[in-house]
């Protein structure tokens, strides 16, 4: 498939940018229903989104380039040349959490809320944007035989970007369904964060384009980690609930 939607202006504008611009449209929107919803000020939220949205992006950027540093050093042209790809969504959820956190404490928001208001947004996001991945030819698994593998120069390797997409479209369906039966504020993002590590773990197994660490991939140990201090703070919060009662 071209890579290049359209031309505008004598601009290519690439399907890549396409996906992740219409994944970012489309979070902002259920984010602002969602606010809507539970009694958040939308403005509020608005004005977070706007300013965390180009901060992600930069922190995916940033992320990606650190963990590909011998692509890229002596280079800064291609250091923030996004448009043939390379954003890294552990990137961008840290830098979007750290902004959310400052944000929220100068503007008296109440932080967890508005961590659960976000991450379904967040996980459809992901979804629609790994498709970008399948039309840039990258971010794709190691040889198989299987019916459903594509194939990239001449062999046949697992869509890993699809099982993600389709991983992470069932976490938005769950979480769509569980926030109205949450236990804690906060315990949506931590489900969130948790559900989808599972899956970036064993899907990232399967690729052969990531940053190791030892026998583990960068995307791996970062997904133990999460999975790990997820289930600490949820049984935490747990307790603290319990304690309360």
């Amino acid at each position: 498939m071209d890579p290049i939607a359209f031309t505008i202006f004598g601009m290519d504008v690439r399907w890549y940018g396409v996906l992740i611009s219409t994944g970012i449209m489309l979070g902002m929107i259920l984010a602002l229903r969602e606010a809507r919803r539970v009694g958040i000020n939308e403005d509020k939220l608005l004005d977070l989104l706007l300013i965390a949205i180009p901060c992600s992006i930069i922190g995916a950027r940033t992320y990606y380039v650190i963990f590909n540093w011998e692509m890229y050093k002596g280079n800064i042209y291609e250091m923030i040349n996004i448009r043939g790809g390379g954003l890294a969504i552990h990137g961008a959820i840290i830098a979007s959490v750290l902004v959310a956190y400052i944000f929220c404490r100068v503007k008296g928001l109440d932080f967890l809320k508005i961590l659960d208001v976000t991450a379904p947004s967040l996980i459809l996001g992901q979804a629609i944007g790994r498709w970008g991945n399948f039309i840039n030819q990258e971010a794709y698994g190691r040889p198989t035989d299987l019916p459903w593998a594509i194939n990239v120069d001449g062999v046949n390797v697992h869509p890993t970007f699809l099982y993600e997409s389709i991983w992470n479209f069932c976490l938005f369906l769950f979480l769509m369904w569980f926030r109205k039966n949450k236990k804690y504020d906060g315990n949506v993002f931590i489900y969130y964060a948790i559900i989808y590590s599972v899956g970036r773990f064993f899907i990232e197994g399967l690729r052969i384009d990531s940053l190791m660490i030892g026998p583990l991939r960068m995307a791996q140990v970062i997904s133990l980690v999460t999975i790990g201090v997820g289930i600490l703070i949820h049984f935490i919060f747990i307790n603290k609930k319990k304690n309360k009662i």
